[in-house]
């Protein structure tokens, strides 16, 4: 008899990398989504067309078997939760609290039949997922399900680090489940988040101690993309390749991200070597062509990608704190200053912030960057070198 999966959310995350591991791992799987058309095509051919592209080519694949329900239709969605042995969430942060009390109503009907105990993958981009997803679900628990949620029902972080762009227009024209992806397929996951068993899911390795892999994502693959995006803007580019291309910028990402990679040594005992050779993978996984991945897309919204903890101002933190100077963290802060998309709206709320209130207040105010610290003195020249020369690098 087939297994069963439930999946939150089938766009990107979920339709492009963790439907396929489930499927994989004998799975059927249930999208819970509501995309009508994607969800007609879905049942209709129990499959959707996922491509792995990569600068040496395009491979096809059929994932299945999947079917899909309507998000909406809180009855079938708690049915799904109740016949399911795994479950995932791929939705967006945003999200989460719209899909939590369906997922009650599941466990609701799973604590009625004693039913054996679930995990849900949280594949959101957000610090802490699993506590925040474990929050909204208990808020819709109903008391006869309470005893099933605490002791049979797990919420398991885990770091999404394969690329998988929006699909375009012409690739929906094409077919509706059309998705497009990197190869890459490495999917860590908290051993602590489960309850029971763990299973056995392809791609899927659970480690004790994960902060190091939450720390790796954001601070060096996040934060590559950063610079690349911040300094690929002010030269020019449209694509990310095409900064990949440059060697000056690839040699600046270099020396940004082992300023990174010392900082996330010194606070989690990371294994060095581990680290470069990922540094160095994920630089070749950049220049990728097919992905189509462009500058804007990378860098908008500054506003939340210079907040203190995040992708940058945090790994340049963390790199003052053991000691580092972090010279080229601090450039790609100051590029982020810089970056002035008409359209992205998060870019003209801190240009109006600059230029009401000064470069060095902005920091401040958006990044937390202290006046006269080490780190703001970086920035603030950096800041002053870019407005002679916008393709200067350190």
């Amino acid at each position: 008899m087939t297994k069963s999966a439930v999946i939150f959310g089938g766009g990107n995350i979920g339709r492009g990398f963790i439907g396929q591991l489930f499927c994989e791992s004998g799975y059927e799987v249930t999208f819970v989504d509501v995309d009508v058309e994607l969800m007609a095509s879905m049942n209709e051919k129990h499959s959707y067309h996922l491509q792995t592209v990569s600068n040496e080519g395009v491979k096809d694949y059929t994932i299945g078997p999947v079917k899909a329900v309507n998000s909406n239709d809180r009855d079938a969605v708690a049915q799904v939760v109740a016949n399911a042995e795994i479950g995932a969430t791929a939705l967006g942060a945003n999200v989460l609290k719209f899909v939590a009390p369906n997922i009650a109503a599941g466990l609701a009907l799973r604590a009625k039949n004693n039913a054996a105990p679930i995990n849900f993958i949280i594949c959101e981009n957000l610090h802490g997922a699993a506590a925040f997803m474990r929050d909204l679900v208990a808020k819709s628990i109903v008391p006869e399900a309470e005893e099933y949620f605490k002791n049979k029902t797990g919420f398991v972080n885990t770091v999404i680090g394969r690329m998988v762009p929006v699909p375009t227009p012409e690739m929906r024209a094409e077919d509706v489940s059309l998705i497009r992806v990197e190869p890459y397929k490495e999917l860590p996951v908290d051993r602590n988040g489960f309850v029971g068993p763990i299973p056995e899911i392809s791609a899927m390795v659970p480690y004790d101690s994960f902060d190091v892999f939450s720390a790796r994502k954001l601070y060096v693959h996040n934060c590559g993309h950063a610079l690349m995006s911040y300094v690929g803007y002010q030269r020019g580019y449209k694509m990310g390749y095409e900064a990949m291309a440059d060697e000056e910028v690839r040699s600046f990402m270099l020396a940004g991200l082992r300023e990174s990679v010392n900082g996330i040594c010194a606070e989690y005992n990371a294994d060095r070597n581990w680290l470069y050779a990922h540094v160095d993978d994920l630089l070749n996984r950049f220049t990728n062509k097919m992905l189509g991945d462009t500058i804007f897309r990378l860098g908008r919204d500054p506003m939340r990608k210079l907040a203190p903890e995040d992708r940058l101002v945090g790994a340049a933190n963390l790199a003052c704190k053991c000691g580092e100077k972090p010279v080229h963290l601090a450039w790609g802060i100051a590029a982020a200053l810089y970056f002035d998309p008409e359209e992205d709206k998060s870019a003209q709320q801190l240009q109006a912030i600059i230029k009401e209130k000064g470069p060095d207040a902005a920091i401040a105010e958006v990044a937390g960057i202290q006046p006269g610290s080490l780190l703001s003195k970086l920035v603030l020249d950096a800041y002053a070198k870019l407005a002679v020369n916008r393709r200067a690098l350190p």
